[in-house]
């Protein structure tokens, strides 16, 4: 009876281990940089050999599938690495559904992951244009500079989307982290560099009139319709 309570330990204890090493599914974080936030979403699937694979997107950067080229899990401790970012990650996995550990690219940055059956999506499908869709343009008087800022409002089927562009600092295509709108009052979040516009619609859905805030206070901003350049690529 001894022996058998004994094997029988044994074998919860081994099935408890491969359960808790099973990381197959889908992984979000945040890294906290000197700008802002930014979010990543690791993939990690099975090979037919039971080795491991993966890829991460970078939803704040416009980034999707980028390629992990190794990925290892001994015990507790994972370890993987991406060429075309130029990174790696070591973490420890806490029970089935933590990840702890550090991001390092040039520098060392805490990151740690949670398993999610609902990933932020770094690539949304269209959905029927809203009557705010296309590309809003102004000038941010910062009182040492004036800064061209545009933005672009995209319907998708997960909802509003935007991206800024600020031609004057080189910054281009940079996604929102969120957009919400009610009523005339619309909200365009960049938490990737810190900001966020929150000002209101005008009647004639041509101006939007509000404050850039990224700082202790924030800086008036009027955005104008314009006319959206058509698109060459699908």
């Amino acid at each position: 009876m001894k022996r058998f309570l004994v094997v029988a330990a044994l074998t919860f204890l081994a099935a408890t281990i491969t359960h808790a090493q099973d990381i197959a599914g889908d992984w979000q974080g945040t890294i906290k940089t000197g700008m802002g936030e930014l979010r990543l979403v690791l993939h990690v699937a099975k090979n037919a050999d039971g080795t491991l694979k993966a890829t991460v997107d970078s939803p704040d950067q416009n980034a999707a599938g980028v390629a992990i080229d190794s990925i290892t899990l001994e015990g507790n401790k994972l370890k993987f690495a991406s060429a075309p970012l130029k990174a790696s990650y070591e973490g420890v996995l806490k029970g089935s559904d933590s990840i702890n550990g550090n991001w390092f690219q040039g520098q060392k940055l805490p990151l740690d992951f949670k398993k999610t059956t609902n990933p932020v999506k770094a690539v949304h499908k269209p959905a029927p244009p809203s009557d705010i869709d296309g590309k809003w343009e102004g000038v941010l008087d910062t009182g040492q500079s004036k800064l061209r800022i545009i933005f672009h409002l995209t319907n998708t089927e997960d909802g509003p989307i935007a991206t800024m562009d600020s031609p004057d600092q080189k910054m281009m295509g940079w996604p929102s982290t969120s957009v919400s709108r009610k009523g005339s009052s619309i909200k365009i979040e960049m938490r990737q560099v810190s900001g966020y516009f929150q000002g209101k619609l005008d009647k004639s859905l041509e101006t939007m009139s509000g404050d850039w805030n990224q700082g202790p206070s924030g800086i008036p901003l009027q955005l104008k319709h314009a006319k959206e350049e058509p698109s060459t690529t699908h």
